[in-house]
Protein backbone atom coordinates (compact mmCIF):
# COMPACT_ATOMS: atom_id res chain seq x y z
CA UNK A 1 0.00 0.00 0.00
CA UNK A 2 2.73 2.38 -0.04
CA UNK A 3 3.67 4.22 -3.18
CA UNK A 4 7.74 4.67 -2.87
CA UNK A 5 10.10 3.01 -5.43
CA UNK A 6 12.84 0.61 -4.15
CA UNK A 7 15.73 1.65 -2.61
CA UNK A 8 19.12 1.54 -3.89
CA UNK A 9 21.38 -1.49 -4.69
CA UNK A 10 21.45 -4.06 -1.70
CA UNK A 11 21.69 -7.55 -2.83
CA UNK A 12 19.36 -10.21 -1.21
CA UNK A 13 20.18 -13.24 0.35
CA UNK A 14 18.85 -16.68 0.97
CA UNK A 15 17.58 -17.42 4.21
CA UNK A 16 19.04 -19.89 6.64
CA UNK A 17 17.95 -21.26 10.14
CA UNK A 18 18.72 -21.34 13.45
CA UNK A 19 18.62 -24.09 15.93
CA UNK A 20 16.26 -23.77 18.98
CA UNK A 21 17.65 -23.39 22.85
CA UNK A 22 15.99 -25.36 25.47
CA UNK A 23 14.71 -23.22 28.32
CA UNK A 24 16.82 -22.78 31.39
CA UNK A 25 17.03 -20.04 33.99
CA UNK A 26 19.76 -17.11 33.29
CA UNK A 27 20.03 -15.36 36.31
CA UNK A 28 18.87 -14.63 39.60
CA UNK A 29 19.23 -11.06 41.25
CA UNK A 30 18.93 -9.70 44.91
CA UNK A 31 15.47 -8.75 45.79
CA UNK A 32 13.43 -9.00 48.79
CA UNK A 33 13.55 -10.66 52.37
CA UNK A 34 10.36 -12.48 51.39
CA UNK A 35 11.41 -16.11 51.51
CA UNK A 36 8.85 -18.80 50.14
CA UNK A 37 8.33 -22.59 50.44
CA UNK A 38 8.49 -25.48 47.67
CA UNK A 39 10.84 -26.32 45.11
CA UNK A 40 11.34 -23.04 43.30
CA UNK A 41 14.82 -21.56 43.14
CA UNK A 42 14.58 -17.45 44.54
CA UNK A 43 17.90 -15.28 45.67
CA UNK A 44 17.38 -13.96 48.73
CA UNK A 45 18.97 -11.02 50.95
CA UNK A 46 19.30 -11.10 54.48
CA UNK A 47 17.24 -8.17 54.40
CA UNK A 48 13.97 -7.99 56.67
CA UNK A 49 11.25 -10.76 55.68
CA UNK A 50 8.82 -7.19 55.70
CA UNK A 51 10.48 -5.55 52.79
CA UNK A 52 10.31 -6.84 49.12
CA UNK A 53 11.33 -5.61 46.07
CA UNK A 54 12.45 -1.88 44.97
CA UNK A 55 12.83 -1.33 49.07
CA UNK A 56 15.95 -3.92 48.95
CA UNK A 57 16.94 -4.63 45.39
CA UNK A 58 19.14 -1.92 43.18
CA UNK A 59 16.86 -0.09 41.54
CA UNK A 60 6.30 -16.73 4.38
CA UNK A 61 9.54 -14.84 2.86
CA UNK A 62 11.60 -15.23 -0.44
CA UNK A 63 13.79 -17.64 -0.39
CA UNK A 64 15.22 -16.85 -3.85
CA UNK A 65 18.47 -14.92 -4.28
CA UNK A 66 17.80 -11.15 -6.47
CA UNK A 67 19.29 -9.00 -8.50
CA UNK A 68 20.11 -5.60 -6.75
CA UNK A 69 17.26 -3.01 -6.77
CA UNK A 70 17.72 -0.43 -9.08
CA UNK A 71 19.19 3.17 -7.03
CA UNK A 72 16.08 5.54 -6.27
CA UNK A 73 15.70 9.15 -5.18
CA UNK A 74 16.95 9.82 -2.16
CA UNK A 75 13.93 11.29 -0.44
CA UNK A 76 12.23 7.73 -0.07
CA UNK A 77 10.63 7.11 3.18
CA UNK A 78 10.15 4.52 5.84
CA UNK A 79 6.27 5.25 6.94
CA UNK A 80 5.34 3.19 9.91
CA UNK A 81 2.46 3.79 11.93
CA UNK A 82 1.40 2.96 15.46
CA UNK A 83 -1.82 2.43 17.04
CA UNK A 84 -1.30 1.64 20.34
CA UNK A 85 -2.56 2.74 23.28
CA UNK A 86 -2.92 6.41 24.71
CA UNK A 87 -6.56 5.43 26.19
CA UNK A 88 -8.43 2.51 27.92
CA UNK A 89 -7.41 -0.41 30.05
CA UNK A 90 -4.01 -0.54 29.21
CA UNK A 91 -3.25 3.24 28.71
CA UNK A 92 -0.34 2.66 30.79
CA UNK A 93 1.61 0.65 28.45
CA UNK A 94 1.45 3.25 25.50
CA UNK A 95 4.01 5.77 26.24
CA UNK A 96 6.79 3.00 26.79
CA UNK A 97 5.57 1.62 23.75
CA UNK A 98 5.61 4.70 21.53
CA UNK A 99 8.85 6.09 23.32
CA UNK A 100 10.66 2.83 22.13
CA UNK A 101 9.54 3.26 18.73
CA UNK A 102 10.56 6.68 18.00
CA UNK A 103 14.16 5.81 19.89
CA UNK A 104 14.36 3.05 17.03
CA UNK A 105 13.63 6.06 14.18
CA UNK A 106 15.55 8.32 15.70
CA UNK A 107 18.69 5.39 15.86
CA UNK A 108 17.77 4.75 12.03
CA UNK A 109 17.40 8.74 11.04
CA UNK A 110 20.48 9.62 13.18
CA UNK A 111 22.56 6.84 11.58
CA UNK A 112 25.38 7.29 8.50
CA UNK A 113 23.05 4.32 6.42
CA UNK A 114 23.13 5.76 3.04
CA UNK A 115 19.85 4.28 2.51
CA UNK A 116 17.10 5.06 5.09
CA UNK A 117 19.19 7.48 7.31
CA UNK A 118 16.88 10.51 7.94
CA UNK A 119 14.11 8.37 5.71
CA UNK A 120 12.27 6.92 8.87
CA UNK A 121 8.70 8.48 9.22
CA UNK A 122 6.86 7.66 12.47
CA UNK A 123 2.66 8.15 12.64
CA UNK A 124 1.09 7.42 16.04
CA UNK A 125 -2.72 6.57 16.69
CA UNK A 126 -4.41 5.40 19.69
CA UNK A 127 -5.59 1.88 19.84
CA UNK A 128 -8.60 2.57 22.57
CA UNK A 129 -9.49 -0.89 24.05
CA UNK A 130 -12.01 -3.36 23.02
CA UNK A 131 -15.04 -1.64 24.27
CA UNK A 132 -14.25 0.86 21.31
CA UNK A 133 -13.62 1.09 17.92
CA UNK A 134 -10.56 3.50 17.56
CA UNK A 135 -8.49 1.17 16.85
CA UNK A 136 -10.47 0.01 13.65
CA UNK A 137 -10.27 3.44 12.39
CA UNK A 138 -6.62 4.27 12.98
CA UNK A 139 -5.56 1.06 10.98
CA UNK A 140 -8.01 3.26 8.10
CA UNK A 141 -6.33 6.14 8.66
CA UNK A 142 -2.68 4.95 8.23
CA UNK A 143 -3.56 2.58 5.78
CA UNK A 144 -4.55 5.76 3.83
CA UNK A 145 -1.52 7.52 4.35
CA UNK A 146 0.65 5.03 2.90
CA UNK A 147 2.34 3.37 5.72
CA UNK A 148 4.67 -0.43 5.32
CA UNK A 149 4.34 -1.20 8.65
CA UNK A 150 2.05 -0.75 11.77
CA UNK A 151 3.26 -1.27 15.24
CA UNK A 152 0.80 -2.83 17.71
CA UNK A 153 -1.44 -3.05 18.89
CA UNK A 154 -1.05 -3.76 22.97
CA UNK A 155 -3.80 -5.98 23.57
CA UNK A 156 -4.49 -9.04 21.78
CA UNK A 157 -8.24 -8.54 22.03
CA UNK A 158 -8.02 -5.34 20.26
CA UNK A 159 -5.40 -6.83 17.39
CA UNK A 160 -8.32 -8.86 16.59
CA UNK A 161 -10.56 -5.69 15.57
CA UNK A 162 -7.86 -4.95 13.12
CA UNK A 163 -5.62 -7.22 12.11
CA UNK A 164 -7.79 -8.20 8.84
CA UNK A 165 -7.85 -4.94 7.57
CA UNK A 166 -4.23 -4.50 7.84
CA UNK A 167 -2.71 -7.43 6.82
CA UNK A 168 -5.26 -7.96 3.64
CA UNK A 169 -3.77 -4.31 2.22
CA UNK A 170 -0.56 -5.79 2.45
CA UNK A 171 0.66 -3.60 5.35
CA UNK A 172 2.82 -5.53 7.91
CA UNK A 173 2.00 -5.82 11.22
CA UNK A 174 4.39 -6.24 14.74
CA UNK A 175 3.06 -6.31 17.70
CA UNK A 176 5.47 -5.74 20.35
CA UNK A 177 2.84 -7.32 23.00
CA UNK A 178 0.38 -9.63 21.87
CA UNK A 179 0.69 -12.51 23.60
CA UNK A 180 -2.26 -14.56 23.15
CA UNK A 181 -1.73 -18.04 21.43
CA UNK A 182 -4.19 -17.83 19.02
CA UNK A 183 -2.27 -15.80 16.62
CA UNK A 184 0.52 -18.38 15.87
CA UNK A 185 -1.52 -20.01 13.22
CA UNK A 186 -3.61 -16.91 12.34
CA UNK A 187 -4.80 -16.14 8.88
CA UNK A 188 -2.92 -12.99 8.14
CA UNK A 189 -1.27 -13.78 4.63
CA UNK A 190 2.21 -13.44 6.04
CA UNK A 191 1.96 -10.39 7.53
CA UNK A 192 1.56 -10.21 11.32
CA UNK A 193 4.64 -10.77 13.36
CA UNK A 194 5.18 -10.20 17.25
CA UNK A 195 8.28 -9.64 19.01
CA UNK A 196 6.76 -10.51 21.86
CA UNK A 197 6.55 -14.55 22.60
CA UNK A 198 3.24 -16.10 22.85
CA UNK A 199 0.90 -16.67 26.80
CA UNK A 200 2.68 -20.59 26.26
CA UNK A 201 6.05 -19.16 27.69
CA UNK A 202 4.49 -16.65 29.87
CA UNK A 203 2.20 -19.45 31.72
CA UNK A 204 5.01 -22.13 31.50
CA UNK A 205 6.79 -19.81 33.78
CA UNK A 206 3.95 -18.00 35.80
CA UNK A 207 2.43 -21.38 36.91
CA UNK A 208 6.15 -23.17 37.87
CA UNK A 209 6.67 -19.80 39.75
CA UNK A 210 3.83 -19.76 41.79
CA UNK A 211 3.83 -23.90 42.37
CA UNK A 212 8.03 -23.41 43.33
CA UNK A 213 6.73 -20.69 45.87
CA UNK A 214 4.95 -23.26 47.84
CA UNK A 215 1.66 -23.32 46.33
CA UNK A 216 -0.61 -25.87 45.99
CA UNK A 217 -4.23 -24.75 45.62
CA UNK A 218 -4.42 -21.83 42.97
CA UNK A 219 -7.36 -19.59 42.01
CA UNK A 220 -7.54 -17.34 39.27
CA UNK A 221 -9.36 -14.15 38.27
CA UNK A 222 -9.29 -13.77 34.43
CA UNK A 223 -10.49 -11.11 31.62
CA UNK A 224 -12.80 -13.08 29.09
CA UNK A 225 -10.60 -12.40 26.13
CA UNK A 226 -7.97 -13.76 23.54
CA UNK A 227 -5.53 -12.40 26.40
CA UNK A 228 -6.96 -13.79 29.72
CA UNK A 229 -8.14 -17.01 28.36
CA UNK A 230 -4.93 -18.03 26.48
CA UNK A 231 -2.76 -16.92 29.39
CA UNK A 232 -5.53 -18.67 31.94
CA UNK A 233 -4.82 -22.06 29.69
CA UNK A 234 -1.44 -22.07 30.08
CA UNK A 235 -1.21 -20.95 33.27
CA UNK A 236 -3.67 -23.58 34.82
CA UNK A 237 -1.31 -26.32 32.67
CA UNK A 238 1.69 -25.32 33.84
CA UNK A 239 0.61 -25.34 37.65
CA UNK A 240 -1.16 -28.84 37.51
CA UNK A 241 2.24 -30.11 35.60
CA UNK A 242 4.21 -28.78 38.66
CA UNK A 243 1.49 -30.57 40.86
CA UNK A 244 -0.21 -27.95 42.08
CA UNK A 245 -4.39 -27.25 41.29
CA UNK A 246 -6.08 -24.51 40.18
CA UNK A 247 -9.04 -24.99 42.58
CA UNK A 248 -11.28 -21.50 41.41
CA UNK A 249 -11.03 -20.04 37.56
CA UNK A 250 -13.39 -17.01 37.54
CA UNK A 251 -13.75 -14.74 34.49
CA UNK A 252 -15.02 -10.97 33.97
CA UNK A 253 -15.69 -9.05 31.52
CA UNK A 254 -14.24 -6.02 29.45
CA UNK A 255 -15.94 -2.85 30.50
CA UNK A 256 -16.53 -4.48 34.13
CA UNK A 257 -16.74 -2.52 36.91
CA UNK A 258 -17.44 -4.71 39.96
CA UNK A 259 -15.61 -7.57 40.71
CA UNK A 260 -17.35 -8.98 43.89
CA UNK A 261 -18.61 -12.05 42.25
CA UNK A 262 -15.24 -13.35 41.10
CA UNK A 263 -13.31 -12.63 43.91
CA UNK A 264 -16.00 -14.39 46.53
CA UNK A 265 -16.18 -17.29 44.36
CA UNK A 266 -12.51 -17.36 44.10
CA UNK A 267 -12.18 -17.22 47.93
CA UNK A 268 -14.62 -19.47 48.64
CA UNK A 269 -12.14 -22.44 47.89
CA UNK A 270 -9.81 -21.33 50.15
CA UNK A 271 -6.39 -21.14 47.83
CA UNK A 272 -2.97 -20.77 48.84
CA UNK A 273 -2.72 -17.89 45.95
CA UNK A 274 -4.42 -15.61 43.51
CA UNK A 275 -2.92 -15.24 40.22
CA UNK A 276 -4.76 -11.73 38.46
CA UNK A 277 -4.97 -11.97 35.23
CA UNK A 278 -6.25 -8.89 33.81
CA UNK A 279 -5.19 -4.94 33.16
CA UNK A 280 -6.68 -1.95 34.29
CA UNK A 281 -9.34 -3.33 36.15
CA UNK A 282 -6.31 -4.50 38.63
CA UNK A 283 -7.13 -1.31 40.64
CA UNK A 284 -10.54 -2.42 41.76
CA UNK A 285 -9.90 -5.89 42.27
CA UNK A 286 -6.87 -5.40 44.72
CA UNK A 287 -8.04 -3.37 47.05
CA UNK A 288 -11.38 -5.39 47.29
CA UNK A 289 -9.51 -8.48 47.38
CA UNK A 290 -6.70 -7.38 49.94
CA UNK A 291 -7.92 -4.43 51.98
CA UNK A 292 -11.73 -5.73 52.06
CA UNK A 293 -11.58 -9.21 51.79
CA UNK A 294 -8.19 -9.51 53.83
CA UNK A 295 -6.28 -12.06 51.20
CA UNK A 296 -2.39 -11.52 51.77
CA UNK A 297 -1.73 -9.01 48.71
CA UNK A 298 1.75 -10.98 49.06
CA UNK A 299 -0.17 -14.31 48.03
CA UNK A 300 -0.91 -13.08 44.21
CA UNK A 301 0.63 -13.15 41.12
CA UNK A 302 0.39 -10.63 38.15
CA UNK A 303 1.10 -10.45 34.57
CA UNK A 304 2.30 -8.50 31.61
CA UNK A 305 -1.27 -6.80 31.83
CA UNK A 306 -0.88 -5.34 35.02
CA UNK A 307 2.71 -5.37 36.15
CA UNK A 308 2.62 -1.75 36.80
CA UNK A 309 3.69 1.12 39.30
CA UNK A 310 0.73 0.94 42.00
CA UNK A 311 2.49 3.70 44.33
CA UNK A 312 -0.04 6.07 43.59
CA UNK A 313 -3.12 3.82 43.92
CA UNK A 314 -2.60 1.31 46.51
CA UNK A 315 -2.29 1.85 50.51
CA UNK A 316 1.12 1.26 51.42
CA UNK A 317 1.81 -2.41 51.48
CA UNK A 318 -0.74 -3.55 49.55
CA UNK A 319 1.36 -5.56 47.56
CA UNK A 320 4.55 -6.01 49.42
CA UNK A 321 5.92 -9.39 47.91
CA UNK A 322 3.50 -9.93 45.00
CA UNK A 323 5.16 -11.29 41.90
CA UNK A 324 4.75 -11.06 38.48
CA UNK A 325 5.75 -11.77 34.71
CA UNK A 326 6.78 -9.53 32.21
CA UNK A 327 8.50 -10.65 28.77
CA UNK A 328 11.53 -9.11 28.01
CA UNK A 329 15.08 -9.04 29.85
CA UNK A 330 15.21 -6.12 32.03
CA UNK A 331 15.57 -3.22 30.83
CA UNK A 332 19.12 -1.20 30.62
CA UNK A 333 20.02 1.77 32.56
CA UNK A 334 21.45 3.07 29.15
CA UNK A 335 18.35 2.32 27.34
CA UNK A 336 15.83 4.01 30.11
CA UNK A 337 18.05 6.63 29.55
CA UNK A 338 17.57 7.30 26.04
CA UNK A 339 13.88 6.46 26.45
CA UNK A 340 13.65 8.88 29.30
CA UNK A 341 15.25 11.47 26.55
CA UNK A 342 12.27 10.94 24.27
CA UNK A 343 9.84 11.03 26.82
CA UNK A 344 10.85 12.43 30.17
CA UNK A 345 7.40 11.26 32.08
CA UNK A 346 8.13 8.08 31.56
CA UNK A 347 7.14 5.71 34.37
CA UNK A 348 7.41 2.20 32.98
CA UNK A 349 9.10 0.43 30.43
CA UNK A 350 6.82 -2.50 29.46
CA UNK A 351 7.65 -3.38 26.47
CA UNK A 352 9.66 -0.60 25.31
CA UNK A 353 12.63 -2.98 24.02
CA UNK A 354 10.08 -5.18 21.84
CA UNK A 355 8.51 -1.69 20.12
CA UNK A 356 11.86 -0.13 19.72
CA UNK A 357 13.46 -3.79 17.97
CA UNK A 358 10.00 -3.91 16.05
CA UNK A 359 11.13 -0.64 14.29
CA UNK A 360 14.29 -1.45 14.03
CA UNK A 361 13.85 -4.92 12.23
CA UNK A 362 11.13 -3.53 9.83
CA UNK A 363 13.86 -0.67 9.01
CA UNK A 364 16.73 -3.56 8.27
CA UNK A 365 13.75 -6.15 6.12
CA UNK A 366 13.67 -2.98 3.94
CA UNK A 367 17.31 -2.53 2.97
CA UNK A 368 17.92 -6.15 2.79
CA UNK A 369 14.75 -6.37 0.44
CA UNK A 370 15.85 -3.69 -1.60
CA UNK A 371 12.39 -1.73 -0.91
CA UNK A 372 10.38 0.13 1.62
CA UNK A 373 6.78 -1.55 0.66
CA UNK A 374 5.12 -3.62 2.78
CA UNK A 375 5.08 -6.75 0.56
CA UNK A 376 9.13 -6.17 0.42
CA UNK A 377 9.74 -5.51 4.21
CA UNK A 378 7.36 -8.88 4.98
CA UNK A 379 9.37 -10.69 2.52
CA UNK A 380 12.46 -10.21 4.58
CA UNK A 381 11.52 -10.28 8.52
CA UNK A 382 12.53 -13.36 8.75
CA UNK A 383 15.70 -13.50 6.71
CA UNK A 384 17.65 -10.95 8.94
CA UNK A 385 16.46 -12.32 12.37
CA UNK A 386 17.57 -15.32 11.94
CA UNK A 387 20.84 -17.55 10.57
CA UNK A 388 23.55 -14.55 9.45
CA UNK A 389 26.10 -12.38 11.06
CA UNK A 390 24.90 -11.62 14.52
CA UNK A 391 24.55 -7.31 15.30
CA UNK A 392 23.00 -5.85 17.79
CA UNK A 393 22.69 -2.35 16.50
CA UNK A 394 20.96 -0.73 13.06
CA UNK A 395 23.89 0.77 11.76
CA UNK A 396 26.53 -2.34 12.43
CA UNK A 397 23.30 -4.08 10.79
CA UNK A 398 23.00 -1.84 8.16
CA UNK A 399 26.60 -1.67 6.98
CA UNK A 400 26.95 -5.59 6.99
CA UNK A 401 23.95 -5.39 4.42
CA UNK A 402 25.51 -2.82 2.21
CA UNK A 403 28.65 -5.36 1.88
CA UNK A 404 26.13 -8.00 1.00
CA UNK A 405 26.76 -9.97 4.41
CA UNK A 406 23.35 -11.96 5.48
CA UNK A 407 22.58 -10.95 9.51
CA UNK A 408 21.20 -12.29 12.32
CA UNK A 409 19.53 -8.70 14.39
CA UNK A 410 19.96 -9.77 18.17
CA UNK A 411 17.49 -6.76 19.91
CA UNK A 412 17.44 -5.04 22.84
CA UNK A 413 14.28 -6.90 23.97
CA UNK A 414 16.39 -10.83 23.40
CA UNK A 415 17.60 -12.90 20.09
CA UNK A 416 13.87 -12.45 18.09
CA UNK A 417 14.42 -15.51 15.91
CA UNK A 418 10.99 -15.59 13.71
CA UNK A 419 9.16 -18.30 13.06
CA UNK A 420 7.56 -19.25 9.73
CA UNK A 421 3.70 -17.82 11.56
CA UNK A 422 5.90 -14.76 12.67
CA UNK A 423 6.62 -15.61 16.70
CA UNK A 424 9.96 -15.41 17.69
CA UNK A 425 11.21 -18.93 18.75
CA UNK A 426 12.96 -17.88 21.78
CA UNK A 427 12.65 -15.33 24.33
CA UNK A 428 13.50 -14.20 27.76
CA UNK A 429 10.59 -13.76 30.59
CA UNK A 430 10.91 -11.87 33.48
CA UNK A 431 10.47 -12.57 37.04
CA UNK A 432 9.13 -9.06 39.21
CA UNK A 433 8.34 -8.72 42.49
CA UNK A 434 6.54 -5.68 44.81
CA UNK A 435 7.68 -3.67 47.37
CA UNK A 436 6.16 -2.05 50.55
CA UNK A 437 6.00 0.98 48.12
CA UNK A 438 3.58 -1.22 45.39
CA UNK A 439 6.52 -0.20 42.89
CA UNK A 440 7.87 -3.67 41.08
CA UNK A 441 11.74 -4.63 40.70
CA UNK A 442 13.74 -7.46 38.87
CA UNK A 443 13.52 -11.18 40.84
CA UNK A 444 14.99 -13.04 37.94
CA UNK A 445 14.78 -13.81 34.39
CA UNK A 446 14.72 -17.25 32.75
CA UNK A 447 15.01 -17.70 28.88
CA UNK A 448 13.28 -20.51 26.97
CA UNK A 449 12.87 -21.80 23.56
CA UNK A 450 9.23 -21.95 21.64
CA UNK A 451 9.90 -24.61 18.98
Amino acid sequence: MSNTAPLSSIRKKPLRYAAGIAAFTVSALVLTGCTSGGSGEETTSSASAESCGPDAATSTPNLSPAEPAAAVARDTKLKIGTILPTTGSLAFLGPPEIAGVQLAADDINASKDGVLGGNVEIINRDSGDTTTDIATQSATDLISQGVSGIVGAASSGVTKTFIDQVTQAQVVQISPANTAPEFSDYPDGGYYFRTAPSDVLQGRVLGNTIVGDGNENVGIIYLNDAYGTGLTDNVTQAIEAAGGKVVASEAFNEGDSQFSAQIDAVLAEDPDAIAVIAFDQTKVIMPELVGTKGFSGGKTYFVDGNLSDYSKDFDKGLLNCAKGTLPGVFAEDDFKSKLLGVDPDLADYSYSAESYDAVILMGLAAIAAGDTTGPAIQSKLKDVSEGGTKCTAFEECADLLAAGTDIDYDGISGPITFDDNGDPTEAYMGIYQYGKDNTYAPLNVEFGSLK
